[in-house]
């Protein structure tokens, strides 16, 4: 666990880039500040003399070594290492192996490998696998393809934040696995050859696919191919199947050395069809015609769609999104079947930096797997996240653009070039909708959300940003910064005025109980919304019956439970606060606000529930709650005074 700890310290560390307190990382992994100086000393010895963590007074930041002492914790010797040496040993014995001389190899008592072993039992969960012992041999029992999905789960737990990385599959599968250096060529060349056909490629989706071919081409070295009845069943009988089958088998064959089998070539072109290619258009170049679409899906995902435009009030109601949802729901449904989910390494990000789109994929996911039976995990939810803020970015409405005037004195046609060169530079953030060239204009008619001008003007303000008549670079950073904080300030105003509307001051708790678990959290909070009448028993089940389907936290600090519809009788938070953190998701959270939405505030929600995650996105703003918020006229008195800034 300390190990684990200390890799968290890193990874927090290298994820944020800046000075993090002692306190702030204490929170986030339920641990005292003098745990984390213990864990900092000891990650710090890993690259002696190198330097894994800078200290100083704002506390601790990655240093120069932070990456190298992250591998470090993932190389040989540590129990994760352990278990997956025994884990290759068990896959590579059919037969089984020794507890005794293994124990000997790993240099631990047969009493740990025992350990190791119930550790081992504990990975086969799904995979269709068991392990048999019987006086000092065990072996696992199951299917080839089942021992490939128990390496896949072991080359997963290498990867940090699902991102392919060729040090972990090779440590997944042995130094001495197939063709480890030539898997990058391998990888170009692929992706090459599939522009070729025609296809756009997904690159978070073709490191899996380059693995599970690794995967293959190994176990093909060690004679142990894919048996025919075990290839996913392919996606159509279209010539594209037989080209990208053809061209996997060449490249294995001159890179890897391996000349994979009839049922390996199916099986893998299959995963890249349903992985990792989407269509140039609705066919692709290279198929002639568009992939078949089961019937039942497209009406599924039609009628999903529509009711998530509805519930939330979004404009995603578009064919062109239809099409390619329903596409990649049907790719989902095979990949469902062999149980080969898509890694995402976006998804944390995607969840804490846009939670209503995420929300928006959850509410589309929740209602795909009541009508479609299929269970959907986090990454899966992303990339339904990703199609989501697709569609709501081309459909972003102009009005959403800041206005700006240009004060600009004439001569000759000096605010014209002006003009035009804001427009180049800035279009996508601002609209000009007036210039004056006059000396003295009447800056107090002048009611743009902006005024960018090349005079001073008679009195300074947030909305006026002196610039040169020849637009710079220093220019443009400016004005940029200008409309960044003018957007932040308007989002958190109505975000003001709607919590204090919404809060209800008898429904705070502080000093939740870590003992009590996620349910138990929600239960509680949700009891207090209850004894006011906003919401009843079956709210508060349909809330926890949300928060399985995928974590509500959203930040570091911060949870929100809710349901998915909105049947509250009027809208309201709960709000609990936790001093140290609680385990929540895989992470842990200082702050749960479950909120109930009524139907008529829908219009609310998105102000409410994005906003609300930025205020407590930032550590200094959380802790700052947190410690001061001991009541609840205290708490809502910090929140704002954050909001204010």
């Amino acid at each position: 666990m300390t190990r684990a700890r200390q890799d968290r310290v890193l990874g927090l560390l290298l994820r944020d880039g800046d000075w993090v307190t002692a306190s702030a990382l204490a929170d986030a992994l339920g641990v005292t500040p003098r745990s984390i100086r213990s864990y900092v000393t000891a990650a710090n010895a890993r690259v002696h003399p190198g330097i894994a963590v800078e200290s100083g007074p704002q506390g601790y930041r990655a240093g120069p070594d932070a990456p190298a002492a992250l591998r470090a914790g993932t190389e040989s010797g540590t129990p994760r290492d352990r278990l997956h040496t025994l884990v290759r040993a068990l896959l590579d014995a059919p037969d089984g192996i020794d507890v005794f001389e293994t124990a000997d190899a790993l240099h631990v008592s047969p009493a740990t490998l025992d350990a190791d072993l119930a550790r081992v039992r504990g990975l086969l969960g799904g995979t269709d696998l068991t392990l048999e012992r019987s006086a000092s041999r065990a072996r696992l029992r199951g299917t080839e393809g089942a021992q490939r999905r128990l390496l896949s789960r072991l080359a997963h737990d290498e990867m940090d934040a699902g991102a392919f990385d060729l040090a972990a599959l090779r440590r997944t599968l042995g130094e001495g696995s197939v063709g480890a250096e030539a898997f990058g060529p391998f990888k170009t060349e692929l992706v090459a050859r599939l522009g070729d056909l025609g296809w756009f490629v997904n690159e978070f989706g073709i490191g899996d696919v380059v693995m599970h071919i690794a995967i293959a081409a190994d176990r093909t070295a060690r004679d142990r191919p894919l048996d025919a009845g075990e290839a996913v069943a392919g996606t159509s009988e279209r010539p594209t199947q037989a080209q990208v089958a053809g061209i996997i088998a060449e490249l294995a064959e001159r890179h890897l050395g391996v000349r994979l089998g009839t049922a390996d070539l199916q099986h893998l072109s299959t995963l890249v069809l349903t992985r990792v290619v989407a269509p140039d258009g609705p066919g692709g170049a290279a198929s002639g015609s568009p992939p078949a679409l089961d019937a039942e899906v497209a009406a599924a995902v039609r009628e999903v769609v529509v009711a998530a435009a509805d519930e939330f009030l979004v404009d995603i109601v578009h064919e062109d999104f239809i099409a390619r949802l329903a596409l990649h729901v049907q790719n989902l449904l095979h990949r469902a079947r062999e149980q080969a989910w898509s890694r995402n390494p976006l998804t944390r990000s995607l969840k804490s930096t846009y939670p209503m789109i995420f929300e928006v994929a959850v509410f589309i996911a929740s209602r795909l797997q009541q009508r479609l039976g299929i269970p959907l995990p986090d990454d899966e939810i992303a990339y339904i996240a990703m199609h989501v803020g697709g569609r709501l970015e081309r459909s972003r409405r102009a009005d959403q653009l800041l206005t700006a005037t240009i004060v600009c004195p004439g001569y000759y046609d000096l605010h014209e070039l002006l003009r035009s060169s804001v427009d180049r530079s800035l279009g996508q953030a601002i609209e000009v909708v007036g210039v004056e060239t006059r000396v003295d204009p009447d800056w107090a008619s002048i009611d743009t959300d902006l005024v960018l001008t090349t005079i001073d003007p008679p009195v300074a303000g947030e909305r006026i940003v002196r610039i040169q008549p020849f637009l710079t670079d220093g220019d443009i950073e400016r004005v940029q910064a200008a409309a960044s904080r003018i957007r932040r300030t308007r989002r958190l105003a109505r975000l003001r005025a709607e919590l204090e509307r919404y809060f209800e001051p008898t429904a705070f708790v502080r000093g939740l109980d870590d003992a009590a678990g996620e349910e138990g959290v929600i239960r509680r909070l949700g009891a207090l919304l209850e004894g006011r009448g906003v919401i009843d028993a079956e709210y508060v089940q349909r809330t926890i019956e949300r928060e399985r389907l995928s974590s509500t936290a959203f930040t570091d600090a911060l949870a929100v439970p809710h349901a998915l519809e909105m049947t509250a009788s009027r809208t309201a938070i709960a709000i609990g606060i936790a001093d140290p953190s609680i385990a929540w998701g895989d992470g842990r959270v200082q702050v749960v606000a479950l909120v109930a939405f009524s139907e008529t505030d829908r219009e609310a929600f998105q102000t409410v529930f994005e906003q609300f995650v930025e205020v407590f996105s930032e550590r200094e703003s959380v802790q700052r709650i947190v410690r001061r918020g001991t009541d609840f006229n205290a708490f809502l008195d910090e929140l704002v005074a954050v909001i204010d800034g």
